[in-house]
């Protein structure tokens, strides 16, 4: 299946006075943005020299601006975050806990579906990257955190039912719902949508 185009990075939109700062800015812009273009097209683990092709800049240009791809990938991971937090940060609409949870399906649909192929490639290259590694668990915390966040302490202290929510809520969960079973993005929110329903119709209010 081909991946919807996920990302809209914002970059600098005023650049430095300076004529050599802004074509130095331009040029970083350029790099972070052949990342994220071969990555959405489908290169999990795109070289140097490939991000260099694609950006229209010499191989040296991408080192000069980046120490190594692991500093290219943490400028990404970070312009990736600042596009997706406002997401995270609006609050859940819904006057009861279950009601807010319910709602959450619906933000965590559009998220997964914007960050899913940068997503993929920090997975792959993180058995190779110390930061990519520390970057996914975060990830992972993140994710988990946001759910309890919404979950009441009798919740919480059901083990079991947590960690149900969490994985119906879950990054792996949408990836296996809309790439290996190949489901619409409409039938992946049903499906998701079916399983927390009947999580909560068992779980006290």
């Amino acid at each position: 299946m081909a991946s919807a185009t996920i990302l809209k990075i914002r970059f600098p939109s005023d650049p430095p006075s300076d004529g050599r700062r802004a074509r130095s800015q331009t040029s970083r812009d350029k790099i972070v943005a052949a990342l994220l273009q071969l990555v959405e097209g489908g290169d999990l683990s795109p070289s140097a020299a490939r991000v260099a092709e694609v950006a229209g800049v010499g191989l040296r240009s991408v080192f000069r601006h980046f120490d190594d791809m692991d500093t290219l990938y943490q400028e990404v991971s970070e312009r990736v975050s600042a596009e997706v937090m406002p997401l995270l940060d609006e609050p859940v609409p819904g006057s009861v806990w279950k009601e807010r949870l319910m709602n959450v399906v619906e933000r965590r649909a559009a998220i997964f579906e914007r960050i899913h192929p940068f997503r993929l490639s920090t997975s792959f290259k993180r058995f190779h990257s110390a930061f990519l590694t520390e970057e996914y668990r975060r990830t992972l915390q993140l994710e988990a955190s946001t759910v309890e966040a919404l979950l009441p302490e009798h919740i919480l202290a059901d083990a079991l039912s947590t960690r149900s929510i969490k994985v119906v809520l879950s990054f792996q969960n949408w990836h296996a719902l809309r790439f290996e079973q190949d489901l619409s993005i409409q039938e992946a929110r049903d499906v998701v949508t079916r399983l927390l329903g009947d999580i909560l119709s068992r779980l006290a209010d």
